[in-house]
């Protein structure tokens, strides 16, 4: 078990900072795919991922992979793998996942025989006829891409995007990861001013903050893993210190404002929940009114669709005054703006310098970044 294979799934456009991510942590054999990035590592690199990734949507662990083009094939690959290794006899262990390409392609058939699989090389290297499956949680995931099974644990549970400090959200939120993404694109460094008039819950001035403190997003949740008998809770405060001594102590200016009084009260609470309300500041603002005169700086934001919060035209109305605001910073402020809309820069007064496609859940967005005025 001294060697093992991380499967780390992504959002679509993710995967290369993900990668970086990983490298950052110094794990060995990465490779970016679509949709998810593979890595290798050591036992300890559970927790160490699990606590420091800010883009990736999980950590799965890669037990098994082989062809799978029948059900017998599909039994005899997940039979062959040393469950005992990884559980123990009163684990739980219930399956999902997912099938594409594939001769396979009931997904309810694959967990039952995955299952039965798993149970029968169980019990017999227990000596038990039922396992009692009141123990720790291991949830197994399976992926059968062109009748290739692969077999992973899932080592965090809920997804790394909850990072335990958003209790209650505004319509339409942002993922915490994709939040994160756009921070990271922008090239925020925790030097120049940070801005997002569009704030909304403060989701993306809230991972600004952890990003310019180096903190480590997963520090304020628990995880799967953490109650894996084969992995100690020394290997956990072992990462969670490692974290900590590489978090800087600085004064940053960091801000959100939204035109709803509500949802400013909502940003506040979860910085506070964060444990970053020291460094960023949330106001009752109107973005079309926004403006800064500091002569750097960077906005990251995402302002209302006009798909799910607001008619098409509205969202437009909100683009054009926006951009006419923009258009008034100092010429070394970096301006990124996520949106779904088609004809965003058209609305906004302006063509992007560069243009990232994004998914925020499964709207297809574009990330529009503007280097200076």
């Amino acid at each position: 078990m001294d060697q093992l294979k991380f499967f780390v799934p992504t959002l679509f456009g993710l995967e290369g900072l993900a990668a970086d991510e990983l490298r950052r942590l110094s794990l060995a054999d990465v490779r970016a795919e679509n949709g998810h990035v593979l890595c290798t590592g050591r036992p300890g690199d559970i927790p160490r991922l699990n606590l420091n990734l800010r883009t990736g949507e999980r950590v799965l662990l890669v037990l098994g992979s082989f062809p799978a083009p029948d059900f017998d094939a599909l039994f005899e690959g997940v039979r062959a793998i040393p469950w005992e290794e990884y559980l123990p006899r009163t684990a739980a262990f219930p399956v999902k996942g997912h099938s594409l390409n594939s001769a396979l392609h009931s997904v309810p058939a694959c967990q039952s025989i995955v299952k039965k699989a798993a149970a029968a090389r169980l019990g017999k290297a227990y000596g038990l006829e039922t396992l009692p499956e009141n123990g720790p949680l291991f949830q197994i995931q399976f992926s059968i891409m062109k009748d290739t099974a692969t077999i992973m644990l899932d080592t965090s549970g809920a997804g790394l995007h909850k990072r335990g400090y958003r209790a209650v959200g505004v319509v339409a939120p942002l993922r915490e990861t994709l939040a994160a993404a756009m921070v990271m694109l922008s090239q925020y460094r925790g030097r120049d001013p940070f801005c997002d008039p569009f704030c909304g819950s403060g989701t993306i001035a809230i991972e600004a903050a952890l990003i310019a403190r180096n903190r480590a997003p997963g520090l304020d949740r628990s995880f799967s893993a953490q109650k894996w008998p084969w992995l100690s809770s020394q290997a956990w405060m072992d990462a969670a210190s490692e974290a900590m001594d590489r978090e800087f102590d600085g004064q940053y200016d960091i801000w959100g404002g939204d035109i709803d009084p509500k949802a400013v009260e909502i940003a506040r609470s979860n910085a506070e929940k964060a444990g970053v309300d020291d460094l960023v500041r949330f106001d009752v603002a109107d973005a079309t009114r926004f403006h800064r005169s500091e002569p750097y700086g960077r906005v990251v934001t995402n302002p209302p669709y006009g798909e799910r919060i607001m008619e098409k035209r509205e969202a437009e109305g909100l683009y054009e005054a926006f951009g006419q605001a923009v258009r008034g910073l100092p010429a070394g402020w970096r301006v990124s703006v996520l949106s779904s809309h088609t004809e965003f820069e058209r609305t906004f007064g302006r063509t992007a310098d560069k243009k990232r496609k994004l998914y925020n859940g499964m709207i297809k967005c574009d990330l529009f970044q503007y280097n200076k005025r």
